[in-house]
This record gives C-alpha cells, structure tokens and sequence, in this order.
C-alpha cells in the first residue's frame, strides 16, 4: 500500500484548503470547534450546507447525475480529513449520507425529483425513525403498524432517540405492516411528513442537558402509500442498504488527531499533580502518547480501506474494526481532556460551546462570565455526549461478533 498521495492528489487538497480558508467565517469555525457532539449547533450546519451546495460541493459522494462530485475515493477521503482539520462544522447525516442514497438507489423517479433537490438546498431536513422504546439493537423487533386503508397507511406507535425531530421536515421510518413469517419481514420502509396531522415531538433531556433527541408519537398518521420507498413488506432490505452509509463515509482519524493535539496544548498550560504543567506528568503523558498512536493506526487502517475500496474491493469487516477503535479512543480522548480540564470542567457552562440542540432549563450568565476556557466548557459536554458513541450505528458489541464471525470464522 503506498500511503503518499498523487501529485494530483495534492493540487486537490491545495484547492479544498483554499476553499476552506476562503469561506470558512470565525463563526463558523467557532462552532465546529466548540461542538459538544457529533451534531453542530444547527444554524451554523445549515449555513455551512448553503456554502458547500453553492460550491456543488455538499453530497460529494452522490452520482453526478444527483448532485454529487466524480471524486475519486482519495479526493472524497482527502475533503472529508480538511474539512475535520480546518474546523467546518459537520452536517446532518440523515439527509445527505443516509436516506439520499436509500432514494437514489430505490425511490421512484417523483420521489427523487421531489427529495433530493430539497437535501441539497436544505428545504428537505430529515430525521431517522428507527429504534422504539422497546427497540433498539434488535431493531427488526419493531412495533410501529402501519395498516393498509385505501392509498393511505395509518402510521401508530412511537419512535426514540430521534435525534433533531424538532428540527426536521421529514422523517424516514420502519414500520410493522406485517406479521406474519419472519420478524424482518413485514417491515416497511416509509417518509413520513413531520406536519401531517397526528404527530407530536416530546423532547428527551440529555445527560448533556442539551435536547438533542426526542420521542415522536404517531396517532392515526395517515401517510399516502406513494411514500414508501421500495415494497410494502420489504423494508428491511431498504434499512440494510442504508445501514452501509450509516456506518461509513467519513474519515473518524483527523478528529481524533486534531482532538487529541489540541488536548495536549491545553495540557501545557494547566498544573499537574506534581506542580508542573499536566503534560510533562509521566502518567498523564503516557497515556496521551498512547492516545496518539492509536490515532496514527486508526488513519493506516483508513488508508487500506480506501485502498481496497479504490481497486473495487469491499473492506468489509474492517468497516467494523474502523467503527469500534475510532468510537471508543474517541470516549478515551475525552475522558482525559475532561481530566485535563479539572476542577473547572466540572462548571456547567454550555453558552461557552455550540451544542447539538437546545439546553434545557439553564440561563446562562447575562454577562457571558466564563469559568476557565471555552475547551474547558465544552470538555464535560462532549465528555457525555461521547457515551453514546459506542451504541449508535450499530452498537460495538455488535461489530465485534460481526468481526468474530467475518474475521475469525468463529
């Protein structure tokens, strides 16, 4: 595997950074840097969106034909790891990465027309309606029914953990409109419109204090039949296909490599146990050395995926491995920056960082007053968001038996 990049490559990089550079305001890099989560504040996401999709440059990885960018897989790595490095703030996936590519690859020709140039813009703001209260992991074990009356099907149940339902638009479900066979059949995959009459969003307060994510209730939803998307009953073929580009897609170790040199110019200027600055005590150094190498290994194994993926081979299991290590040295990073941060990262200042959603019941100081630093507001934040990491997209228990089984033959 050759890990230097073309000289081709590198004109590329050199015109994203300079694009990045150009249009990339104080505002916004602010708030990709202040984020406590994987989600940015949601007006500096969309202002962003705007930027990239005036560029042509907001879905690089849907067909040309769709919007999207003849990018090698080189170019779409390099773009997603200088976005990361200059600080952009991350967009909403359930749009552009996840359902667009459900509807380009089983959508008619007037759901395409209708919901992707509505991605694109913005106009069109999904949320994903998946897990239940009493399904998660085992998700095909949903309850939700949708039953059959006329061109309609009347949606009720509940969904959980949707994350920006209070924002979103349009909501892509799954939902029961079978029971009969097996527990993957009888799954129907469905857009829903988040005005339709019947719905309600009950917001979820995080451990966070932000309301990231709500509880959706459905009574008697009555959505046209020309919403499904794929066959009635065949769903989960739909789901699976998706689940590819939920687990996928970008690039998890310039994060970590930007997080992880950011936490140690921050250990620098704090006092360690000793009395010295943080960085230089041997235990803390020790374990920030092993953070940093494990990011550097975490970027080769992204290089041999995008090295199988750009000769038309599939990674495979290493998707999973990819999943587990960048997810779970992600929790540890912010376990030692919220250390890092001491006595004063235990002060609960979210109106010093950019979080994923509103927060509830806080008013922050009419003078803006800051207890320490904006790295030490956000570290708890992101400290308790970053818990979760390891159950969404497939929780890591399930990656490992995928790896047990794609890996190890067991």
């Amino acid at each position: 595997m050759d890990m230097t990049w073309a000289p081709a490559d590198i004109a590329f990089r050199d015109e994203v950074r300079a694009f990045l550079d150009e249009k990339l305001t104080p505002e916004l890099r602010s708030a990709g840097r202040s984020a406590t989560s994987v989600y940015a504040d949601h007006e500096a996401s969309m202002a962003w969106q705007a930027i990239l999709h005036e560029r042509g440059w907001a879905a690089p990885a849907w067909p040309v034909e769709h919007g999207g960018c003849d990018w090698t897989q080189t170019q779409h790595y390099i773009f997603s790891r200088e976005s990361v490095l200059a600080g952009a703030p991350a967009l909403s996936p359930m749009g552009i990465r996840m359902v667009s590519h459900a509807i380009i690859a089983y959508g008619t020709q007037e759901q395409k027309d209708f919901f992707l140039p509505g991605i694109l813009s913005g106009d069109v703001f999904f949320c994903q309606g998946y897990s239940e209260p009493e399904s998660g992991s085992d998700l095909a074990s949903l309850s939700m029914s949708a039953v059959a009356d006329g061109d309609d099907l009347v949606c009720t149940g509940s969904k959980i953990w949707t994350t920006h339902a209070a924002e979103a638009n349009w909501i892509f479900c799954l939902v029961r409109t079978s029971r009969s066979g097996r527990k993957q059949q009888g799954i129907t995959f469905l857009l829903i419109d988040m005005n339709s009459p019947g719905i309600s969003v009950s917001p979820l307060v995080m451990s966070s204090g932000e309301q990231i994510q709500a509880q959706v209730f459905f009574d008697d939803v009555r959505v046209p039949k020309a919403n499904v998307l794929g066959a009635i009953d065949d769903g989960w073929t739909v789901a699976k296909y998706l689940l590819v580009f939920e687990r996928g897609g970008g690039a998890f170790a310039p994060a970590l490599q930007v997080m992880t040199e950011n936490l140690a110019a921050e250990a620098a200027d704090v006092t360690g146990p000793g009395g010295g600055a943080l960085i230089d005590d041997p235990l803390f150094a020790a374990r920030l050395a092993e953070a940093r190498i494990r990011a550097k290994v975490l970027e080769v194994l992204e290089y041999r995926a995008l090295a199988a993926i750009a000769v038309g081979d599939n990674p495979g299991p290493l998707s999973s491995m990819l999943k587990i290590l960048g997810t779970e040295l992600s929790q540890r990073i912010t376990e030692l920056t919220l250390e890092a941060a001491g006595p004063r990262g235990r002060v609960y200042q979210p109106h010093a960082t950019a979080p994923g959603g509103p927060i509830a019941q806080y008013t922050p100081p009419t003078d803006g007053y800051l207890s320490g630093e904006r790295w030490q507001a956000v570290a708890p934040l992101h400290y308790l968001n970053d818990r979760a990491g390891s159950i969404y997209a497939g929780s890591n228990e399930i990656q490992r038996n995928i790896l047990a089984k794609g890996a190890l033959g067991l």
